[in-house]
């Protein structure tokens, strides 16, 4: 049942990020970068056996961000990709204040979900800090190594920047996410054996996206001119950085 419910949330997840795109534009990514941060930080806490190896959920929900802000890179240049960063990170600070707030108030007589809220939300400061640091190296070097083998192969070979870039990017953040979010509050054999199945399956669904992302290049949006100048300017940035 897991292994089903992991497929069909991955072909959900992914088509909602294509056609977000189709009905918004970036606008339409932005949120749902803010979104996918957000409720994958909910799902992490929940530990799950697929085919009999144990990991936390969120890898479906983490992953479509490598996928909307690759398209974002494609079709609306590299500052989109940064900006789409930078708004998520906000919308993870936001959760976590909130979340906090969520948990100190004290409950009436009438309350029924405040223990589970508790339970959740105590785990929410060291999960979603060490979240939070993870996201944002692991998708700001995504969309600086991406652009970079964009530039490198001349805007050619889309699938092997895609699948470069999400692979070690999102593998690099499985394992420091896993590490800093439980180790002591679970063995560390299971935090290693949790780090590296969900590298395994981080890297079949960075291929899986691949499909997505030609899907959503191929559909019509603002690029053209835009991004040549955005590239234009990546490049040089990219330069100096390098």
């Amino acid at each position: 049942m897991n292994l089903f419910l992991g497929i069909l949330q991955l072909i959900v997840c992914f088509s909602g990020v294509v056609v977000l795109e189709k009905l918004f534009g970036k606008y339409g990514l932005y949120g749902w970068m803010a979104l996918a941060v957000v409720f994958a930080n909910i799902q992490v806490s929940k530990q799950i056996d697929i085919a009999g190896v144990s990991m936390g959920m969120g890898n479906v929900m983490f992953a479509s961000t490598y996928l909307a802000t690759d398209i974002l890179n494609e079709k609306y240049g590299y500052k989109s990709g940064k900006n789409a960063v930078k708004l998520s990170a906000a919308a993870l600070i936001a959760y976590i204040l909130f979340a906090r707030f969520t948990a100190l108030f004290v409950p009436n007589e009438y309350d029924v979900v405040d223990a589970g809220m508790q339970t959740l939300f105590a785990m929410s400061i060291r999960i979603t800090t060490a979240s939070g640091v993870m996201f944002l190296l692991s998708n700001w070097c995504d969309v600086l190594l991406y652009q970079k083998l964009k530039l490198r192969t001349g805007g050619k070979y889309m699938w092997f920047r895609n699948n470069v870039s999400t692979i070690l990017c999102n593998c690099s953040e499985n394992f420091g996410f896993t590490i800093m979010a439980f180790a002591g509050t679970f063995p560390l054999s299971y935090c290693l054996e949790a780090a590296i199945a969900g590298s395994v399956i981080e890297m079949i669904i960075a291929v899986s996206d691949t499909p997505f992302l030609y899907l959503a290049k191929a559909s019509k949006g603002r690029s053209g001119i835009l991004l040549e100048k955005d590239d234009e300017e990546a490049e040089d940035g990219l330069e100096n950085v390098a």
